[in-house]
């Protein structure tokens, strides 16, 4: 099965330089399920040139908000609409979960709660509780009609969302492993931005073994269930 990951945000040179981009972090993430791989560059307006260029797409994160008035934005809107309604596969991590959620009819903010950095735990439907890490501000606050949600918790309500067998998008960061989560607090510390006492905290669960695992089971088996072929 081919995967298309559309890339919408990279890695600050410091990271990529020690652990790759985030293409390389997600062909880690899913090694081992017989997938190959191609990948796009969106945020500098590299596009495929068809939806059906690949059997599934994965849309990464970004440090862009998916409301910001970017070139990329309104054509990746448009091929996400196209996918859903071919349907081809999509998943969608952080800015990819919002982006996905915001072309759908949803509606992404900036949460007045302000930022979740390191590791979280979630409420995922068929799990229990599980932990990965995140970083973000952003969330989507309403939902797409079609959206179900399958995990959250009491900062971000609608961190997991599956559209029927067409989308499975997520909040957090199951890509994020704990050496790069590390590397990008220790580089963005910022107190005029970020609680340093929320880093610190960041940097100390970097130590404790997630869930990431969990996640990655759940996207290969996404991508590669049985799916009926549309008249």
């Amino acid at each position: 099965m081919k995967i298309g990951i559309l890339i919408c945000g990279h890695a600050i040179p410091e990271v990529a330089e020690i652990h790759g981009d985030y293409p390389h972090w997600f062909e880690a993430l899913l090694d081992g399920n017989g997938f190959e791989f191609v990948h796009y560059d969106v945020e500098n307006m590299e596009f495929p040139a068809d939806i059906h260029d690949a059997d599934g797409w994965l849309l990464t994160g970004s440090r862009h908000g998916a409301y910001e008035d970017h070139p990329f934005i309104p054509p990746l809107e448009d091929f996400i609409r196209k996918a859903y309604a071919a349907p081809v596969p999509m998943v969608g991590i952080c800015f990819g979960h919002q982006i996905i959620a915001q072309a759908l009819g949803g509606k992404v903010e900036k949460y007045h709660g302000g930022w979740a950095v390191g590791r979280q735990d979630y409420r995922f439907n068929g799990h229990g509780d599980i932990a990965l890490n995140a970083w973000h501000q952003d969330q989507v606050l309403e939902l797409p009609k079609d959206a179900k949600v399958i995990a959250g918790n009491d900062f971000c309500k609608n961190a997991g969302l599956v559209y029927g067998d067409r989308v499975f998008t997520m909040q957090p960061h199951p890509e994020f492993s704990n050496p790069i989560m590390a590397q990008y607090v220790e580089l963005r510390r910022n107190p005029d931005i970020y609680d340093p006492a929320m880093m610190d905290r960041a940097i100390e669960n970097a130590k404790i073994p997630n869930d990431e695992a969990v996640l990655a089971r759940d996207i290969a088996k996404f991508f590669l269930q049985a799916r009926e072929v549309p008249l």
